[in-house]
């Protein structure tokens, strides 16, 4: 069992970000990821949804082997990793959550801004965050419609993405924010155009990091860490296979197959 694979799922590409930390930390494990890019953005729909599409994906992953499963999607873990963690109680489940305490804890204006999806921002998870990490700084909040579809794209030069990431870094700025949470997986790919935009002082926090080694964790503690050598990763998505397949090389620089996921 310590063998078999790592399932990963995001609403879409953005859960690569994810996928690229945990193979850093844990090369030995054969890992499978589904892009859910027919259903894209999971931000814009409802919880119930989201839990159906979670649902569905887990039941594949068992169906596949997997020996733990991590949700690479902040609004699919607000949604849905409850239900899974009942539904699969001997299932190691790993989701996500924005880094409210890091982000607490590095900020030296007191001042802290978050990007992420109008779901995350809305759901009573992430207010717990805050008022369980954020009681001594003051968190602005920025919600970004359309630009995961934008990452979606592949394209993480593009003039429109460009245009839509400044609209929402300013008002950050504007507040004197000196730490920005990226709070959507998709995110941390922008982190180069970040770079350009923001003054060097700025900290950029996200979450892979922390992920990977927390299912690190989970694994050694049930002694199911990989020996290895891990299997190629296999990938499936919603949408059209050719899509991923012409992203992956600028997200994923590994080898991998791509498959369609028709449930």
């Amino acid at each position: 069992m310590s063998e078999a694979p790592i399932g990963v799922f995001d609403s879409g590409v953005g859960g690569l970000s994810v996928l690229n930390e945990i193979h850093a930390l844990l090369p030995n494990e054969s890992l499978l990821y589904v892009g859910d890019c027919g259903h894209i953005p999971y931000g814009e729909k409802s919880p119930e949804f989201i839990r159906q599409r979670c649902a569905v994906i887990a039941d594949f992953f068992q169906q596949q082997g997997a020996k733990a499963i991590v949700l690479a999607c902040n609004t699919a873990t607000v949604a849905g990793v409850a239900d899974l963690r009942q539904r699969y109680p001997h299932w190691p489940i790993v989701g996500m959550e924005p880094a409210v305490k890091p982000a607490a804890a590095a900020t030296r204006s007191g001042v802290v801004g978050v990007l992420a999806t109008t779901g995350t921002l809305q759901s009573a998870k992430f207010a717990a965050l805050l008022d369980r990490f954020a009681n001594d700084v003051r968190v602005i909040t920025q919600p970004c419609p359309g630009l995961v579809e934008l990452i979606e794209t592949g394209d993480l030069q593009s003039q429109a993405l460009r245009s839509r990431l400044q609209g929402y870094v300013e008002p950050l700025l504007a507040a004197g924010c000196d730490t920005i949470i990226l709070g959507c997986t998709h995110y941390p790919f922008l982190k180069p155009l970040l770079r350009q935009m923001l003054p060097p002082s700025i900290c950029l926090i996200d979450t892979g990091a922390a992920v990977a080694r927390q299912l690190q964790r989970l694994l050694r503690e049930r002694g199911l860490l990989a020996t290895g050598p891990a299997q190629e990763t296999q990938f499936w998505t919603s949408a059209l296979p050719e899509q991923m397949r012409n992203i992956l090389p600028a997200l994923w620089n590994k080898s991998g197959v791509v498959r369609s996921f028709a449930l």
